[in-house]
């Protein structure tokens, strides 16, 4: 087996070797846009519990990059509060956070100051000498999208980051990539003009997460699954990404974003992905994101003279969560009494090549559903003949990304006595009962892993403008006109009844979940 140094250069995750503890080069991670609600609740919570499970390097500093004027020890205290807050490790060891807040600096800035740059850089070498970072550096872009460009541009001008020599940079750019298909190209020409392909991190938590990871060695280390994992036993596949919530302080966000934008074109591609790829030659980052673009670039594109028979979008009204009166979207704050974005989008979509041929992959994402749960289930077709087909249901894999992570199969079985009724029963996997722990958050894992220049579980250039490609023309489209039945479901339900009628007119249903 190839050691981790021969993987690209870089360890990687899934790899024998790597079981275990892992060492990072020393560097200083500087965080743009730092009195954001990302560094708080996800950004420094993972940050201490990648400390206190020792996979940060000993040589590390942390600098956060912000507009707002503070101290070192006003940004320390806010971000001891945010890790009392949201760290899945509790109580806060007080030794611990003692060596880590000593690691942790701050620095006032505007996002296109020349002269804030060049006092990062003086600053950023004089932590080098005090904290032994030897000049290597990650940048994350925990901003707006607007600020991209300028956070890149400026960095490059004031020799911040570098591709060549002992040193290294590299940055860690939050999603949205683009906000479609013509601005992803643009972006992605701007971006690759001050860095290289293996320098650039695009982030998608979604691949942090462990059920998530999990997927590959699902299938391709139990040849009992991948055995029949194509059109010749498989129905056809759902992947469900739903909320409770609504949108809370997002509203101005979401009103440019929408659900397509925020949840489907990254989260949900990138899940359709892993399920449906080809097994890669080997466990590479390049080889892994290698077959999963061709997955996305066989998507075919949606039929729009029969758009509505593929793509149902949705709005939230009024209604109950957990017993609780909700408001409507239209009534948030910061959206417009009359808005037309969407809360909800259901689409149905094929792949073609061989593995997939004539499977339909269903896909809904939504605010304001009756429960928080994100999951993919592949539903198995039915048992042929006449034995049992009047009584039996199709077998179902169900994989659960979150919360509860896990895998479940549903089988048919009979019940005891002395008829014989079938009923399907549930064979039930569960991370946190079987391991005895709670898996690590998925920052955890995705900052680690830049530390290390793995960028298995980053979504690359390709990856993102194929994506783009498919949804762009939707988009358009529904630019064209306003909905005409928006709101179109109540707080609560499960979405708007066209998404369940593009299941009927085949003959199916969307799972319960």
């Amino acid at each position: 087996m190839a050691t981790p140094t021969e993987l690209n250069g870089a360890v990687n995750p899934l790899s024998e070797e790597t079981y275990g503890v892992k060492v990072t080069d020393p560097c200083i991670l500087v965080i743009f846009g730092a009195t954001g609600d990302l560094t708080a609740r996800k950004l420094f919570p993972a940050l201490y519990n990648l400390k206190l499970d020792g996979q940060l390097p000993s040589h590390f500093g942390c600098v956060g990059f912000a507009r707002r004027p503070k101290s070192h020890d006003d940004f320390r205290g806010e971000m001891r509060e945010g890790v009392n807050n949201f760290s899945r490790v509790k109580p806060v060891d007080e030794n611990i956070w003692k060596s880590f807040s000593d690691q942790i600096f701050y620095h006032q800035s505007n996002f296109d100051d020349d002269k804030g740059y060049e006092a990062l850089k003086a600053f950023l070498k004089e932590l080098d000498q005090k904290l032994g970072t030897k000049g290597n550096r990650v940048f994350y872009l925990s901003t707006p999208p607007k600020f991209f460009p300028t956070i890149i541009e400026k960095l490059g001008q004031h020799g911040l980051i570098y591709k060549k020599g002992k040193e290294w940079s590299r940055v860690i750019i939050e999603k949205p990539f683009g906000h479609d298909y013509s601005s992803a190209i643009d972006l992605q020409r701007f971006v690759r003009g001050h860095l290289a392909e293996d320098q650039i991190y695009r982030i998608d938590h979604y691949l942090g997460k462990e059920t998530v990871q999990n997927l590959l060695v699902f299938r391709f280390a139990n040849a009992i699954f991948e055995s029949f994992w194509n059109n010749h036993y498989i129905d056809h596949v759902q992947i469900t990404v739903g909320e409770e919530i609504g949108i809370g302080r997002r509203g101005a966000f979401f009103e440019e974003a929408g659900i397509l934008r925020d949840v489907v074109q990254n989260h949900m591609m990138q899940l359709l992905a892993l399920v449906a790829m080809e097994p890669p030659t080997n466990l590479s980052a390049d080889a892994i994101r290698d077959e999963k673009v061709k997955v996305l670039q066989a998507l075919r594109p949606v039929d729009m003279a029969n758009f509505s028979n593929y793509v149902v979008r949705g709005q939230y009204a009024p209604g109950f969560i957990e017993g609780e009166n909700v408001i409507g979207y239209r009534e948030e704050q910061n959206v417009s009494p009359a808005s037309s974005i969407e809360t909800y989008a259901a689409f149905q979509l094929f792949i073609d090549n061989w593995r997939w041929a004539g499977v339909p992959f269903y896909l809904r994402a939504g605010k304001r559903l009756p429960k928080r749960a994100t999951e993919i289930a592949i539903v198995f077709k039915e048992v042929p003949g006449i034995l049992f087909s009047q009584t039996s249901k199709s077998n179902v894999l169900a994989i659960r990304i979150q919360p509860n992570e896990g895998i479940s199969l549903k089988i048919n079985s009979k019940v005891p006595g002395t008829g014989s009724p079938i009923q399907p029963v549930k064979m039930d996997f569960s991370y946190s009962s079987y391991f005895g722990l709670a898996p690590p958050e998925a920052y955890e894992r995705l900052i680690c892993d830049c530390m290390l220049g793995d960028g298995t579980l980053f979504a690359r250039g390709d990856e993102v403008l194929a994506s783009w490609k498919l949804f762009t023309p939707i988009l358009d489209r529904w630019n064209e006109g306003a909905p005409g039945d928006f709101p179109n479901y109540p707080s609560g339900t499960w979405g708007p009844k066209a998404a369940d009628e593009m299941l009927a007119r085949d003959e199916r249903a969307w799972r319960l979940i």
